[in-house]
This record gives structure tokens, C-alpha cells and sequence, in this order.
């Protein structure tokens, strides 16, 4: 059978149209983020970020001339339902990309079952486990929040700057508190430290005596907890109601307000802890903050708000040096448009960037959390801040970069 030619142009010319309209349909982005659960005190203020984000890309002229748009799912701090909203941003929502998840217990699976087969970039803006580096993901996840294997380094600094020369570790199980657990153990003994116990917990516990019980062994001078506040707070509060433990190293996943709205400010005065987090004096830093600030009121003291703010920024922009919304497309401009060469653009600069990548010219994206120089994995480098709690407030005491024991 022959085609005659009108036909063929006819079908030639339905197929550019096609093509043209798949470029230019405005790029949704998932935004996979726990609002309920452990983490959920996290979730909101993450969301919000990337709803600025969004906001400052759509006032610059949008993703390729289309405002971009949000998608969110809730994962509920759990595997099975984070996977299941991921399928859905994915499957329903049509998205080109996922910012998320927070845990790492979430990250993992939903990378392995749902971005790598999908084929759909995914950029965690919270998940630290060291696990993550050599995970095969088919270089489909990235995260811009650096890895345990340097929070642990950092925590043990902290931890030895307190004079606690014997210690015990309780860390929820799960990939996130596991990696951190081991990350700290191995620094801190390099120091010359000693960890007297290691224990894991599971959430949801109505109790933890037990595991507190096998934490107090060996004389240890101080409780390391690596948790998040749902069931951190229970931890605490039986630590000190059975004369276990009073005093405290923690982690960024217990960096939240509520502990001392729930326990006592008298009962917290002292402790310290670490968490990634930016030099404040940085453009793209205070950038963030006074946007975030006129958008939603004042900054909550909870951790990775910039860089769930930076992953989605990244998002657009390897979308739009790509000419595309398609996730290959994007995962493959992701690390053109994070690391140098090219020239410096920052938070709240979309339109300058577009600008140089039309003209053709490389374009390096210092965030509002720092460098987001994306590696072989995915990973990126960072700084981290000493935090303790000070008369009921949150208080940064330090940021610095924590030095790796010989």
C-alpha cells in the first residue's frame, strides 16, 4: 500500500505538534513530604519552601514560558505509603520530577521502586543516610543535604567538645539512624572515645525503658539520640522521669521547638547537637531567609527548608537548560546547571539564568543552603551547625565543617 504524500504531512505534521506540545506543557513537579507522622512538624515548612520556590520561578516567566506547578504527596513518614504517594505523583500527576523524600527509610524504596523504573529525576533535600552514595538508582536520586558519613564526624566534634568521654547511642531503626549511629561510632572512637551501648528503637512504642535500661550500661556520661520528635520526646521524658540519662546530644532530626514545649526548658538548657546547615551570610542565604520570612512570617527553626528550596530551584532549571520536561532530559542537565564552570546564579535569580542559558552560556546555581555540587552520586558537599537549646529557643552556637579523623 502506498501513503500518499498529503497524508504523510498530515501525520508529520501531527507529530511535530505532538513533540511541540510535549515541550511546552507547563512542568509539575512532586513535592513528596510528610504531613503526618514522625516527621510531620518537618513536612509543612519543607512544602512551603518549595511553594517560594515555585512563586520566584513563575514571577520570572515560568519553566519555558509555563508557570511550573506543585504536586504534593504525603508520605506519613513510612515506606509503603511514601512509595504509594510517589506512584501516584508519578502515574496520576504527571510529574518530571520528585523533591523528596525526607526520611531515608522513605528515599530508598521510593528511588528503587518508583524513580529509577520511572525514569523521573528525584532530589532529597533531607535524607543523610550513607547508604544513599552507592545505592543503584540508575543516577536518578540526588539529594542536596550532605551525608552522615560527614554528620557523624561532626556530631562526634560536639560531642567530645562537651567532655563526654563515654557515651551511649539510641537511634531509630531505620536506614537514617542506623548510618548515622555507625558513622558516629567510628569517629568518635578515632578520637578516643568510648560508646558503652548501642541500642535501636522502633517507632510508635508506647515505651522505652527497656531500651533506655540497655543504654545506661557501662557508665556512659551522656545519651546520643538519633530519633525524630514523635517518639524522641517519649524517649526523653522516660530518660529522665527513671533517673537515666540528663544529659543530651542530638540530632538534626530532633531539632524541633516542641521537645521543650513538651518536656520543660529546664530539662533540655545544655544539650547540643548538630544538623547540616548553611553559612547565614551567604546572598543566596539571606535571600531565602527574608523571602521565606515576607511569604509565610518568621523562618521555623527546623532544618532543610533551603534545601528542599534549592532542589526544586535545580529542578526547574536543568528543565529549562534541557528545552524539556522530560525526566531524563532533566536528571541529565541536573549536575550542568549545580556545578562549575559557568557563571554564579543564586536564589531569586531565575530570570538572570534563563537569560544566560538562551545566550548559550553555562550557569553554575550557588544555593541558599551552600554549594550544591552534585558528584558521580548524587551527593554534595556541606557545612554543619552546632545547635543547643537555651532558656526554651533554639540556638545556633556555630557553623563549621567537621574534620575527618586520621
Amino acid at each position: 500500500m502506498t501513503v500518499k504524500k498529503p497524508l504523510v504531512a498530515a501525520v508529520s505534521a501531527l507529530a511535530l505538534t505532538t513533540s511541540l506540545s510535549a515541550l511546552a506543557a507547563p512542568m509539575k513537579i512532586g513535592v513528596l513530604v510528610p504531613l503526618t507522622g514522625d516527621l510531620q512538624s518537618y513536612g509543612e515548612p519543607a512544602l512551603k519552601a518549595t511553594q517560594l520556590a515555585a512563586k520566584e520561578i513563575n514571577a520570572a516567566g515560568g519553566v519555558m514560558g509555563e508557570d511550573v506547578q506543585i504536586a504534593s504527596g504525603d508520605t506519613q513518614t513510612s515506606p509503603q505509603p511514601g512509595v504509594s504517594a510517589a506512584q501516584k505523583l508519578v502515574n496520576v500527576e504527571g510529574v518530571s520530577g520528585i523533591m523528596g523524600a525526607l526520611s531515608s527509610g522513605v528515599t530508598i524504596p521510593v528511588a528503587q521502586s518508583v524513580s529509577k523504573p520511572g525514569k523521573i529525576p528525584q532530589i532529597s533535600s533531607a535524607s543523610t543516610s550513607p547508604v544513599i552514595t552507592s545505592l543503584d538508582d540508575g543516577d536518578f536520586l540526588f539529594r542536596t543535604v550532605p551525608s552522615d558519613a560527614f554528620q557523624g564526624v561532626a556530631l562526634s566534634q560536639i560531642t567530645a567538645d562537651k567532655g563526654y568521654k563515654t557515651v551511649s547511642i539510641i537511634y531509630i531503626n531505620n536506614d537514617y539512624g542506623k548510618g548515622l549511629a555507625e558513622a558516629f561510632t567510628t569517629a568518635f572512637e578515632k578520637q578516643g572515645g568510648k560508646v558503652a551501648s548501642t541500642v535501636a528503637y522502633e517507632k510508635g512504642q508506647p515505651a522505652y525503658r527497656g531500651e533506655l535500661q540497655q543504654a545506661d550500661k557501662g557508665d556512659p556520661e551522656a545519651l546520643v539520640l538519633i530519633g525524630y520528635p514523635e517518639n524522641g520526646q517519649t524517649i526523653l521524658r522516660q530518660a529522665l522521669e527513671g533517673g537515666y540519662f540528663r544529659n543530651f546530644v542530638f540530632t538534626d532530626g530532633m531539632k524541633a521547638p516542641e521537645l521543650v514545649e513538651n518536656l520543660g526548658a529546664e530539662y533540655l538548657n545544655g544539650s547540643v547537637g548538630t544538623v547540616p546547615q548553611a553559612r547565614d551570610d551567604s546572598p543566596g542565604a539571606q535571600h531565602f531567609s527574608t523571602a521565606y520570612e515576607e511569604a509565610y512570617g518568621a523562618v521555623p527553626p527546623k532544618p532543610y527548608l533551603d534545601t528542599a528550596y534549592d532542589a526544586f530551584y535545580l529542578m526547574a532549571l536543568a528543565a529549562e537548560a534541557a528545552g524539556s520536561t522530560d525526566g531524563v532530559a532533566i536528571r541529565d542537565h541536573l549536575r550542568e546547571v549545580a556545578n562549575p564552570p559557568g557563571e554564579q546564579v543564586g536564589p531569586g535569580e531565575f530570570e538572570k539564568a534563563v537569560k544566560l542559558l538562551k545566550a548559550g552560556k553555562d550557569i553554575d546555581y550557588e544555593g541558599a543552603s551552600g554549594s550544591v555540587n552534585f558528584d558521580d552520586n548524587g551527593d554534595v558537599p556541606g557545612t554543619f551547625g552546632e545547635w543547643t537549646f537555651e532558656d526554651g529557643k533554639i540556638v545556633t552556637k556555630r557553623i563549621f565543617e567537621p574534620t575527618m579523623p586520621k
